[in-house]
């Protein structure tokens, strides 16, 4: 908490109002509220892409740096927030998921695959591969551009881009069209998954990010939902429409609504949440400022963030990471239903038996993520699950084209158990490390698109390992195995760099405070009046190279 007098005299900066008298009022300060109420009712958007007004962001942050707040007030603010902007992140990914999964389910019906000439599994990788074409190009120009104009205003043009591309596979015909609005959908969905990380690090504690994440980003909960769903509608059938078309009508339909509560509704940073209480705002900028500094404005351009996450090391190990375990969340999430179909089961029962995995596999993504926050590690977490996925296809592998027994059937399902839960419980942790290692906030941005927009570009072949259909897709598990195995090593060796990293920057810490020391002694013995100052400026963001920084581990 700060300590530092609320008795203080601040001058006004531009876009402020004068102050009626020279002394700042005690219980101005106190209140959180001093410097906002001196921008109140100034705050303009002059159109939709203008940036959110920077004389707020300011005030607020004034205002956090001067008073104090209890937990239970701290607490009380985090439940707004959960409630909040983490219900509609949560709202808004499982209405993606839905729409996102639905052609793994479509898949396995018939009339799907005719009316887009769909004639052999070569032409289903392909139009599973080009769908991350729109990702490579733009991830990291979405980050910035949402930083730019603000995470409502951002996702409501992303989820309503990908809500008419899904609806118009409806009507939509041929292998030509499949193609074309499969790379819309990933133009839709370009900065979504970095964004959402880079969005709330802005709401929450480094430490707090990952349990929220599983909530938010993990395709095991609208899976199991989508499961469900498709287990259902493939049944129905009009004059006009198809089960599979209906698939696609009745998951489109909520994405664009949702598209309308994300505008009206999630606040783009906490200095213009209108829920929260001016005071309530400053403690939920007051709470991050204390951990990590966050910055709404300023700070590097796009292209100096982009120079500085390609010179990281760290980066690197983290796209590594990322690609490697992407291999599996890029096959499962559309082979899931293909590879419970090949085990004998018909295509209406595959869907419906999608949903044990998923359902499963969500209790270990959230308490993966739990865990993780409570012992502030993510390297050993990021490990097991690689390694429970790893497992998972080495047995799917071994098994394949061994027959069709109860027991041969048995095992490789429960396999699916095993992947599914230990590649979804990755996305949490991965990213939130990421957030955790990338300071200040323009470069995170853009690390985090870096990562994701990296590893999509290897995404594109992923698809294309699931070659060998005819042989139950043995060597597209064992592929899948050695690259979870890759990740496991990348994962280790950040891990190692990191706390390396750590203990040097606490010995030079620890040398800088004795020769701070012996020079505040000597100052005194040659009676020299003033101490040794930090020259960083008063709530500067600490950046990762700075040895002040502490990595998660």
């Amino acid at each position: 908490m700060s300590t530092e007098s609320p008795s203080v005299r601040v001058e006004p900066r531009e876009g402020e109002k004068e102050d009626a008298g020279p002394v700042v009022k005690d219980a101005a300060i106190a209140e959180g509220t001093f410097h906002q109420a001196r921008v109140a009712g100034q705050v303009r958007r002059k159109h939709f892409f203008s940036p959110p007004d920077a004389a707020l962001a300011e005030a607020v942050n004034r205002d956090a740096d001067n008073f104090e707040f209890t937990e239970e007030e701290e607490k009380a603010v985090r439940r707004k927030i959960d409630l909040r902007v983490l219900t509609l992140v949560v709202s808004r990914y499982l209405v993606n998921q839905f729409d996102r999964t639905n052609i793994g389910n479509a898949h396995v019906i018939k009339a799907f695959n005719e009316n887009f000439g769909i004639t052999n599994n070569n032409k289903w990788t392909v139009a599973l591969s080009i769908f991350y074409v729109g990702y490579c190009i733009l991830e990291m120009p979405a980050n910035v551009l949402q930083r730019y104009i603000g995470a409502n205003r951002f996702f409501f043009l992303s989820l309503s881009w990908w809500g008419i591309a899904s609806l118009s596979f409806v009507y939509a015909k041929g292998y030509a069209g499949l193609l074309v609005l499969r790379v819309l959908l990933g133009i839709g969905e370009a900065g979504y998954y970095a964004g959402m990380i880079y969005y709330l690090s802005f709401w929450y504690k480094r430490s707090e990010l990952a349990m929220r994440i599983s909530l938010c980003m993990t395709g095991t909960l609208p899976g199991a939902i989508g499961g469900l769903l498709a287990f259902g509608l493939v049944r129905a059938h009009t004059s006009l429409l198809n089960g599979w078309q209906f698939l696609f009508l009745i998951e489109a339909i909520p994405t664009l609504l949702m598209a309308l509560f994300i505008l009206l509704f999630l606040p783009s940073f906490p200095f213009s949440a209108s829920f929260l209480t001016p005071r309530e705002k400053a403690i939920a900028q007051a709470r991050l400022n204390r951990d990590h500094r966050p910055q709404s404005h300023g700070g590097m351009n796009g292209w100096a963030g982009f120079k500085a996450v390609v010179n990281d090391v760290n980066a690197w190990m983290l796209m590594i990471i990322y690609a490697s375990f992407n291999v599996g969340v890029a096959t499962i999430s559309y082979f899931l239903p293909t590879l419970i179909n090949e085990l004998g089961f018909s295509p209406l029962s595959s869907q419906g038996l999608t949903v044990a995995p998923y359902a499963v596999g969500w209790f270990m993504v959230f308490f993966q993520a739990w865990h993780s926050d409570r012992t502030r590690d993510r390297g050993y977490h990021i490990m097991l699950s690689t390694a429970i996925s790893c497992i998972g296809y080495i047995v799917l592998a071994a098994l394949a084209g061994k027959g069709t027994s109860a027991r041969m059937i048995g095992g490789r399902y429960v396999a699916l158990f095993l992947v599914v839960g230990g590649n979804y419980s990755l996305f949490p942790l991965v990213m939130s490390w990421a957030a955790n290692v990338f300071s200040p906030t323009s470069k995170r941005g853009v690390g985090t698109a870096f990562i994701v927009s990296i590893s999509n570009c290897v995404s594109i072949a992923f698809p294309q390992i699931y070659f060998d259909a005819e042989e139950d897709f043995r060597d597209g598990h064992a592929i899948a195995a050695a690259c979870l195995f890759a990740s496991f090593l990348a994962a280790f060796l950040l891990r190692t760099r990191l706390a390396y990293l750590n203990r040097r920057n606490a010995e030079k810490l620890r040398a800088a405070a004795i020769q701070r020391e012996d020079a505040e002694e000597t100052e005194k013995e040659n009676k020299v009046v003033g101490a040794a100052v930090d020259t960083t400026e008063r709530g500067e963001e600490v950046w990762d190279d700075d040895p002040r920084y502490v990595f998660m581990t």
